[in-house]
């Protein structure tokens, strides 16, 4: 039977191909270690031997420095929802620079973004915009301890909230320095004695209606449920991240489910591919930051408002990302999520999908993927062994296994995509019953 040392030696291979294909990104990458620390500001998009230096997009596409083409899977982490050219992206961006950048003042544009967005999601009366939704959710955490005088934040194993709010993997040193208490998701008895031990100190309860960074697990309804009748019993802020989950209807996942939050935080494609974060939610919570009040919460930032990102953003959200394009896309990516699943069942090998609507992860394991432990359990070298084989195939995804539907992924697209896939599983069938 295969075992690690095949798995490993099919990785090395896997590397050398690569190393052997992409000589103009290797030369990048070395010119950028010179000023960058590893060559790199933005970690996720780090990888061994070097990364790819990506030089342009048209629609769904992107081209490397030497010349490969690729069907871009990645979407730029959920952000890049519209593709690389959307042509009312592009004459939004065109009327906002044709105005003036950097007008040091209130402009027409973010009080109709505003609006939009408020329309959009009904558990959100007020808004506030920041420029990532790191830091949106960062302002939420502020607001609930503000509001109730808590200091504690109760957040889940696996959960991804930003750069400085990150528990895929524990609680690292460069998180925030809140009092956070981690729970276990989905885990319906141990989050009820951790909200039954805290009852009187959680300022707030932070969660991912589906893991995104931590794997593309979804919540269980019981799970959601609990925490919002917790929260309500307890005096406890419930903040819904929806930065990645917005997308899944007109709604969101709350719009969707049924299940509103006190405080939504929400970023990525909203901005319309612009840097964007926000957060909103109940009138006497936001209302904290009004500065005509005595007393007012501050929330400051340059470019909250930077005309760029309000043009582009309410032409995505009202013109291009309806809720009628919202359905069809979240359908399209169940159909996608199912068939992949089917294919892995069909052949008997341990590999599965889990997410909802166009965004999904592939696991390497034949158990149920209900927590980040599960994901982090999962066979995590034939991870690295899919995401190179399959950029040899044409496909750019992520490399701990994530795919963003953008709407430039055509259904062709998709069935090559699962072809693809069909392909490494025959092509890898061995190591992947080992």
């Amino acid at each position: 039977m295969p075992g690690e040392s095949q798995i490993s030696a099919a990785i090395a291979d896997a590397h050398k191909r690569f190393e052997d294909e992409n000589p103009l990104s290797a030369q990048y990458f070395a010119r950028a270690r010179q000023w960058m620390p590893g060559g790199n500001t933005r970690t996720i998009l780090y990888h061994h031997p070097f990364p790819l230096l990506i030089e342009r997009g048209l629609g769904g596409v992107i081209w490397d420095a030497d010349g490969h083409e690729y069907l871009n899977f990645q979407g730029e982490y959920t952000a890049g929802l519209f593709g690389h050219s959307n042509l009312k992206i592009r004459k939004a961006i065109e009327r906002a620079m044709e105005n003036g950048l950097n007008l040091s003042a209130h402009t027409r544009f973010e009080a109709q973004f505003a609006e939009a967005i408020c329309a959009r999601f009904p558990s959100i009366d007020l808004v506030r915009f920041t420029n990532s939704g790191t830091e949106a959710n960062l302002m939420a955490i502020a607001a609930s301890i503000a509001l109730t005088g808590r200091r504690k934040i109760l957040v889940f194993d696996g959960g991804y909230h930003g750069a400085v709010l990150n528990f895929v993997s524990g609680n690292p040193v460069t998180n925030a320095p809140h009092e956070f208490v981690v729970g276990t998701y989905n885990d319906i008895m141990g989050t009820e004695e951790l909200l039954r031990g805290h009852r009187g100190d959680l300022a707030a309860i932070l969660v991912e209606p589906m893991l995104g960074a931590g794997g593309c697990v979804p919540a269980t309804r019981a799970f959601m449920d609990l925490l919002r009748t917790a929260a309500a019993s307890a005096g406890t802020v419930l903040i819904f991240d929806e930065v990645m989950t917005s997308r899944l209807s007109g709604g969101g996942w709350q719009g969707a489910n049924g299940i509103h939050a006190d405080l939504t935080t929400l970023g990525k494609y909203i901005g319309g591919g612009m840097s964007f974060g926000a957060f909103g939610g109940k009138s006497e919570i936001m209302s904290q930051f009004d500065p005509g009040r005595t007393g007012a919460l501050s929330h400051a930032g340059t470019f909250n408002n930077n005309v760029l990102t309000m043009y582009a953003g309410h032409v995505g959200i009202t013109e291009i990302y309806t809720p009628s394009v919202a359905a069809e896309l979240t359908a399209s990516g169940d159909s996608l999520r199912t068939e992949i699943n089917e294919l892995a069942s069909a052949y008997g090998v341990p590999l599965r999908v889990t997410g909802l609507g166009s965004l999904g992860t592939i696991h390497f394991t034949g158990g149920e993927v209900m927590s980040g432990t599960d994901v982090r359990t999962s066979n995590q070298e034939l991870k690295e062994l899919f995401f190179f084989d399959m950029l040899s195939k044409g496909f750019y995804l992520a490399r701990r296994g994530m795919y963003a539907i953008s709407l430039e992924i055509t259904g062709e697209h998709q069935k090559a995509f699962v072809s693809a896939i069909r392909s490494f599983i025959l092509e890898r069938r061995q190591l992947l019953l080992g």
